[in-house]
């Protein structure tokens, strides 16, 4: 973890300076978008842009630099190698990576639009500062196995509903239903309950299969949800730590299996 320690008051006062900062430089990258502000507020948002690549720079090679006092990224080598694919660090990299690719290799102008794009990744970073999407992440990675078979469920559903749907609609909708892959549209929009209406089935059979669809989708949507859910709670429970009053023990959180040690002696034993 890269958490800043607790009482740390340079640490947490860096975490709102870059928190800040990325707000920013976010809300100067969606507002440029807007011609006459990017016309008026031009070296503004280009003074932005270069002030936040250079701390952006900085960051992320001193980080770089000290990744090591991690003990899961302590070899000096391959320690930097493993963390320079972890998830924020990547996120790091493209964070300000973009602004220097036009500046070393020439690029089509074409392309460097699309450069643009990456910059709003830098919202992302807003995770490395803030407890709630670190534990956002940590929920993740603990209910990866879930939400992996809950796509692979979904998956298999999206793949049964748009054949059943071709089979059934093809013949009197054949430009709509024309394949599978064109009848996949459909069934995307049916099982997320969206129904954007531009094809639907009008055959009774077609009806009946778009039906069961609809009901489906609202409990396969659902499912990722309740894991989710389930993987909040879990992760409060376990960090909620109440002191008992007679004992000074340490009950729930982390430290649940502290009830399997032995109990302390009193500080002030009776005679």
């Amino acid at each position: 973890m890269e958490e800043s320690p607790e009482g740390n008051g340079a640490a947490l006062h860096f975490n709102y300076f870059m928190t800040a900062l990325i707000i920013i430089n976010v809300v100067a990258v969606i507002l440029e978008t807007v011609e006459p502000l990017h016309k008026q507020f031009f070296l503004l948002f280009t003074a932005i842009d270069i002030i936040s690549i250079a701390f952006f720079t900085v960051e992320y090679f001193v980080r770089l630099w000290i990744c090591t006092l991690n003990p899961a990224f302590s070899h000096p080598v391959t320690g930097r190698l493993r963390y320079m694919v972890s998830a924020f660090a990547v996120i790091d990299l493209l964070s300000f990576l973009p602004f220097y690719i036009p500046v070393i290799i020439p690029l089509d102008l074409r392309f460097l639009r699309i450069l643009r794009l990456f910059r709003l990744i830098r919202v992302m970073k807003l995770g490395r500062y803030s407890h709630a999407m670190q534990t956002f992440h940590t929920v993740i990675e603990k209910t990866k196995e879930q939400l992996l078979l809950a796509l692979s469920i979904l998956f298999v559903v999206l793949v049964l509903a748009s054949s059943m749907m071709y089979y059934a609609e093809h013949e009197v909708q054949p430009e709509k239903f024309a394949s599978i892959p064109d009848a996949m549209w459909w069934a995307i929009v049916t099982l997320a309950t969206v129904g954007y209406g531009d094809i639907y089935p009008i055959t009774p059979l077609g009806k009946v299969i778009g039906g069961v669809v609809v009901v489906t989708g609202i409990g396969i949507f659902a499912l990722p949800a309740a894991i989710l859910s389930a993987g909040f709670i879990e992760e409060i429970q376990a960090k909620k730590v109440v002191i008992c009053p007679a004992c000074g023990h340490r009950i729930g959180g982390d430290s649940s299996k502290e009830h399997d040690q032995e109990p302390d002696e009193p500080k002030n034993p009776g005679p």
